[in-house]
C-alpha cells in the first residue's frame, strides 16, 4: 500500500511497493533532503544538488568519507534503492537512537545525525559489515530499505523477537547476538554461521524478506562452473 507523510516542509510518499518502491520527497523552497549517492531518479528542474563531506556507507566500516547528495527545494525528488526492494520511514524524536545495517539507509533529513557503533568481535551483527553498526540520532525523518519486504514487529515491554541477522534493517530496542546450532540456540557466537538476532522490547525492528547475501549465494550456485 502507498505510504504518504510529511515532516518540516518535505512531504514524502512511498509508492509502488513492496518490491519496486520508489521514494519521492516534495520539497519546501529552501528545505533540504540528504540522500545516499547513486539512488536518484528523478527530480525537478528547480532543485539544487549540493556535496558535503559525511560518512560514506560505502566504506562506513574503515572510517572512509564521500559526498552525500544534499537536495535543496523547492521541487520534488525521486529516489530508489540500488536493487529491488520497499522502503520505510522512521520518525526520530531525539529521545532514542535507531540502529540500522550498512546497506539500510536510503535517505533523511538534516535533524539526523550518523555515526557507528562498535560489537565486541563476537558480536559482529553482519555479514561482511565487520564490527560495526550504523546508528541514527536526532529528530527528523529517516528512510531505509530492504530487499523485497520490509516488515515492522512492534515489541512490547518484555516480549522477545529472534531474527535471522541476515534479514535486519533497523531496530530500536535492546538485542544479543546469538548462534543457532543443531542442540539450539548458544549464548556465545564463533562465527557468522547461524547467527542470530535476539530483540527485547518495548521497540520495533524492522527485518527485509529477502537476504541480499542469500541472494549473492543462490548466484553462485547456479553459475556456470569455469
Amino acid at each position: 500500500a502507498r505510504i504518504t507523510g510529511a515532516f518540516e516542509g518535505v512531504q514524502f510518499k512511498i509508492d509502488n511497493r513492496d518490491s519496486n518502491t520508489l521514494l519521492y520527497m516534495r520539497l519546501q523552497p529552501g528545505y533540504e533532503v540528504l540522500t545516499k549517492p547513486g539512488t536518484l531518479v528523478s527530480m525537478d528542474a528547480g532543485v539544487q544538488v549540493k556535496g558535503k563531506m559525511h560518512f560514506s556507507w560505502k566504506k562506513l566500516f574503515t572510517g572512509g568519507e564521500l559526498t552525500f547528495a544534499h537536495f535543496f527545494g523547492p521541487g520534488e525528488v525521486v529516489v530508489a534503492p540500488e536493487t529491488w526492494g520497499d522502503v520505510a520511514q522512521i520518525q526520530l524524536d531525539g529521545s532514542s537512537p535507531w540502529h540500522f545495517g550498512k546497506h539500510a539507509f536510503l535517505a533523511c533529513t538534516p535533524g539526523i545525525q550518523m555515526t557507528t557503533k562498535s560489537q565486541s568481535v563476537g558480536m559482529a551483527l553482519f555479514s561482511g559489515s565487520g564490527l560495526f553498526v550504523g546508528v541514527a540520532h536526532g529528530a527528523g525523518m529517516l528512510f531505509v530499505h530492504g530487499m523485497g519486504a520490509v516488515i515492522a514487529r512492534e515489541l512490547q515491554s518484555g516480549e522477545q523477537w529472534i531474527v535471522n541477522n541476515d534479514h535486519l534493517v533497523a531496530w530500536n530496542c535492546q538485542y544479543s547476538m546469538e548462534r543457532i546450532q543443531a542442540g539450539g540456540i548458544v549464548s556465545t557466537l564463533q562465527s557468522n554461521e547461524g547467527a542470530v538476532c535476539r530483540f527485547t522490547g518495548p521497540g520495533t525492528v524492522y527485518t527485509q524478506s529477502r537476504s541480499p547475501e542469500h541472494l549473492i549465494n543462490w548466484i553462485n550456485e547456479h553459475l556456470p562452473q569455469q
